[in-house]
């Protein structure tokens, strides 16, 4: 009888069971092809709302620091898309990390994942629901990585999320980083956006 029992031993619910994120995100990639418009060179990868759907699909697409330049990786919540004309987006703005070219080999995959478990882990406390996503950029001139969030006059959220985030990168306290207006981004005449936080 002891025999059969360890036979039919019943699998804990744990062992199946995807644990699930607070959020639906969608992955989007960009890859800059001249021959078309900026919209059509966006693609949606896939969408995920369990921890482990996300690392399958992570595990699964090529590091940020062996895509082409001009490609872009973004991670936003389903129902927003990674453009400033998205509804969400129009008035918000984005904290930024420009990186050097030196950096990409040391700091890009480890910045880009820890940004993206920030995002997926709701780590913001009780402004996560502010962060609509994040986006990296493969440039020649440098990578940057960017935490897009919905409202740049709410003060409180966007500086918490910035120290939070700037923590969670490990960034030393004497480096700033810079909260940018997507509205000013937009508008900008030279080739640099004035810095409206700075933590």
């Amino acid at each position: 009888e002891a025999r059969e029992t360890t036979a039919q031993e019943i699998v804990s619910p744990e062992a199946y069971i995807k644990h699930p994120l607070q959020n639906r995100w969608s992955l989007w990639f960009f890859k800059n092809d001249k021959s078309k418009t900026w919209q059509a060179n966006l693609r949606l990868i896939s969408k995920f709302d369990t921890v482990e759907d996300f690392w399958a699909l992570y595990n699964h697409i090529q590091l940020s620091s062996n895509l082409m330049s001009g490609c872009d990786y973004s991670l936003f919540k389903d129902g927003i898309e990674p453009m400033w004309e998205d509804e969400r987006n129009k008035r918000g703005g984005r904290w930024l990390i420009p990186l050097n070219k030196q950096q990409r080999k040391l700091d890009l995959d480890r910045f880009w994942l820890e940004t993206l478990l920030c995002l997926v882990g709701e780590a913001f406390d009780d402004y996560s629901d502010e962060v609509c996503g994040a986006v990296v950029n493969i440039r020649a001139k440098g990578d940057k990585i960017a935490v897009w969030t919905s409202d740049y006059e709410n003060r409180a959220a966007v500086t918490h999320i910035g120290r939070v985030y700037k923590e969670c990168l490990g960034i030393p306290s004497k480096m700033s980083i810079g909260y940018q207006c997507h509205f000013d981004t937009a508008t900008k005449s030279g080739s640099t956006t004035k810095n409206k936080f700075v933590v």
